[in-house]
């Protein structure tokens, strides 16, 4: 089977927003096996949207749409899949039903516009959306398969995972295609570089199951992709490869496929029964947000400071004058009584500390723009970290956040959890 994606909107040729989409649909259908050849952006316009369309149409078998199936007037992936097929937008009556049902479970008015979107083409099926107004669209002719979706990463990911996704595995199932199987193997305190080095006679030697090196921020994942006509068979192979890897780099590997730090380290301070409290300067707050959205992280977060100036440091953390003085708001020395300090001050078990200069401004030659100190202090571990990070303003916070998760997660481990 081969795809196309077709992501719908002007906004994304002016760059007003990142096209995640594409780059989430793409690697979905990387794991169901299914080539992707070509993915197209198109404006809100319906002539050169039904051009686009019949392009995908003549050279790909399975057509992704993302975005236009808005109530608005430049909303037009609808109009355009009705021209490309040549029928008539008529009224649906599922799809209606589900608009409304939307706003009754939100509690929003329903205004006449939201007709728009219960227009559909003759043949065309009804995708149920549960996360917006937008119902989604099916169509199957001539064998090739037409998957309209909504432009909001949030409910496009959703209407995939619970519908489209379950409908794809069907038909590939049905047409005895091989199935890809792939784990990610989730890595933190190791370079790409240092990993792939580890396993190069393993990538090099590769056949099935395949592997991949991806470096992210202040973390490396490795794929393992399986590829045969039997997904218990897939597993076995992974499950083999993932053994050789986890003798090699089983130090630096904190989780699996959807895992991140924020999960993994969640379910560490579960096990210890410890509760954490943060105290973050140069980050303002990113490791507690990033925490806190790992549904029931109020088991094991009582709260977090967000210390920026060194009155506060001070007078909230109990950070000494003298250290201050002697040592500066960056540096080992005010990393580890801010990681004290935020103990003491809310009687958890776990503090974590971060400090530095996230720049452009405010470097020197002995402490340089993206210089940041990270403490972890833990009933028997007390641990500080110095990194320096070379990007701008919002990568240094979100690096440094990063590594802040990453020592909390190695001094745990370090515990035993």
């Amino acid at each position: 089977m081969r795809a196309e994606i077709i992501c719908i909107g002007t906004e994304l040729l002016l760059g007003q927003i990142v096209d995640t989409n594409a780059q989430f649909l793409a690697g979905e259908l990387a794991d169901l096996g299914i080539d992707l050849y070509h993915k197209t952006t198109v404006g809100d316009n319906l002539p050169r949207a039904i051009a686009v369309l019949e392009l995908a149409w003549s050279r790909a078998d399975l057509l992704i749409l993302s975005g236009g199936l808005g109530p608005t007037q430049d909303d037009l992936t609808r109009e355009a899949v009705a021209g490309l097929i040549h029928e008539e937008l008529q009224f649906n009556e599922e799809a209606w039903n589900q608009v409304q049902n939307y706003f009754k479970k939100v509690q929003r008015p329903l205004v006449e516009s939201n007709r728009r979107q219960a227009m559909f083409p003759k043949s065309g099926q009804v995708i149920p959306n549960h996360l917006g107004t937008a119902p989604c669209l099916l169509i199957a002719k001539e064998n090739h398969y037409l998957i309209a979706l909504p432009g909001v990463p949030r409910e496009l990911k959703g209407v995939w995972s619970v519908s489209v996704q379950p409908f794809l595995k069907g038909l590939l199932k049905q047409e005895h295609s091989p199935v890809l199987t792939s784990r990610l193997i989730r890595m933190a305190g190791i370079g790409e570089s240092a990993m792939e080095g580890q396993v190069i006679d393993l990538i090099n030697s590769q056949t099935n199951p395949t592997l991949a090196p991806y470096a992210g921020t202040g973390e490396v994942t490795l794929r393992i992709t399986a590829k045969g006509f039997d997904e218990s068979a897939n597993w076995q192979l992974i499950e083999a490869r993932t053994a050789k890897i986890k003798e090699r780099l089983g130090a630096f590997i904190y989780g699996y496929d959807k895992d991140n730090l924020e999960t993994v380290v969640g379910r560490q301070l579960k096990a210890t029964g410890w509760r954490l409290a943060t105290a973050e300067s140069c980050t303002g707050g990113l490791i507690s947000h990033r925490i806190t959205n790992v549904p029931g992280s109020s088991a094991y977060l009582l709260g977090g400071v967000n210390s920026y100036s060194n009155e506060l440091k001070m007078k909230l953390l109990g950070v000494p004058a003298e250290v201050l003085a002697a040592h500066g708001a960056v540096s080992p020395e005010t990393a580890q009584a801010m990681a004290e300090g935020i103990r003491k001050l809310t009687g958890a078990e776990a503090g974590v500390a971060a400090t530095g200069i996230a720049g452009p401004d405010g470097g020197s030659e002995t402490k340089p723009v993206g210089l940041v100190y990270l403490a972890v202090v833990l009933p028997g571990v007390s641990r500080v970290e110095k990194k320096i990070f070379g990007y701008d303003r919002l990568g240094n916070k979100e690096a440094a956040a990063q590594a802040g998760l990453t020592l909390l997660w190695q001094s745990l481990k370090e515990l035993g959890y």
